[in-house]
């Protein structure tokens, strides 16, 4: 009941997200100062903090890394198969919608909120292996099936200053070395990380476009399908078979059956995508999420 209860005060709060939006509150200046303070600082303390404490044998498996490059990669497989057909602007949408995953505003906060450190430590692996994987592979099937022109050099240049990256290596290495972090700063750092969930929901709020017309329920049903069932089996079914433990499961299985990712629909609108289709998608996924997540998180959990 507490997870149910914690996963309906997220969509509560998306919501309030949307209806500040709606009436002016939350315009575009105020949102994009509210996501600078998530991207640039909430988020990359909890990764941080979240890492700085543990070896690197704990942190990096094997298992976890092959786990999360099969569901990516498998998912985007079957959705290209399945979206072959459809016409260039959808397909490529639709194919990317189905495995690029929110793990830095929704599935990490909510790790952290729900599971103990060691499972939230695991996250953050996740969310830095995904980064590398799903943001360059996203770039390249827009780019390709629309014909955008995108330049590969800006995109890694990009990726290698994203914050996240950067706050998961520094822990790592700490952590490596056995650094000591002084207490003071640990625990400055872990007052901001604490601000992640309610500030990134807010920005998710905001940034879902509820006004759509409903186009193609049948790409988005698959998109919905493959999103919130096929990437979260997938990543299962390899760490099972890797005989990993509770904590890698939990935080293999969760991250990866996050809904699709609003900066899916910012990739979409630059590289020639269907915005309006990738507007709905992750409307549709990320509430339907509630749902899959608290079903994910009682068989993990």
């Amino acid at each position: 009941m507490d997870v149910l209860l914690r996963l309906l005060g997220m969509l509560a709060v998306l919501l309030v997200g949307t209806g500040l939006r709606s009436v002016g509150v939350l315009d575009s200046s105020r949102t994009g100062r509210l996501n600078a303070a998530t991207y640039y600082v909430a988020l990359p303390s909890l990764v941080f903090v979240a890492t700085y404490d543990r070896s690197i044998a704990a942190l990096l498996s094997g298992a976890l890394v092959v786990a999360v490059l099969a569901a990516l990669l498998a998912t985007a497989g079957i959705a290209w198969v399945l979206h072959r057909n459809r016409p260039a602007a959808r397909r490529s949408v639709a194919v990317v919608q189905s495995y690029h995953s929110n793990l830095g505003y929704l599935g990490l906060p909510l790790v952290a909120a729900t599971f103990d450190p060691d499972v939230t430590a695991l996250a953050s692996v996740v969310l830095g292996v995904a980064l590398l994987v799903q943001v360059p592979l996203t770039v390249a099937v827009l780019s390709v099936v629309n014909g955008a022109d995108t330049s590969v050099v800006r995109e890694a240049s990009t990726l290698a200053r994203n914050p996240v990256l950067i706050a998961l290596v520094a822990g790592i290495l700490i952590g490596a070395v056995g650094a000591p972090v002084p207490v003071a700063v640990a625990s400055g750092l872990d007052r901001l990380g604490s601000l992640v969930l309610p500030l990134a929901l807010l920005c998710v709020g905001a940034s879902l476009r509820v006004d759509r017309a409903v186009a193609d329920p049948g790409a988005t049903g698959w998109v919905l399908a493959l999103k919130l069932g096929c990437a979260p089996a997938i990543a299962w079914a390899t760490l099972v078979g890797f005989g990993v433990d509770a904590a890698t499961l939990t935080a293999g299985v969760v991250m990866l059956g996050t809904p699709t990712a609003v900066s899916t629909y910012v990739f979409a609108t630059e590289l020639g995508g269907d915005e309006a289709f990738a507007s709905r998608n992750v409307f549709v996924t990320t509430v339907a999420s509630v749902a899959s997540l608290y079903v994910l998180i009682g068989l993990v959990g």
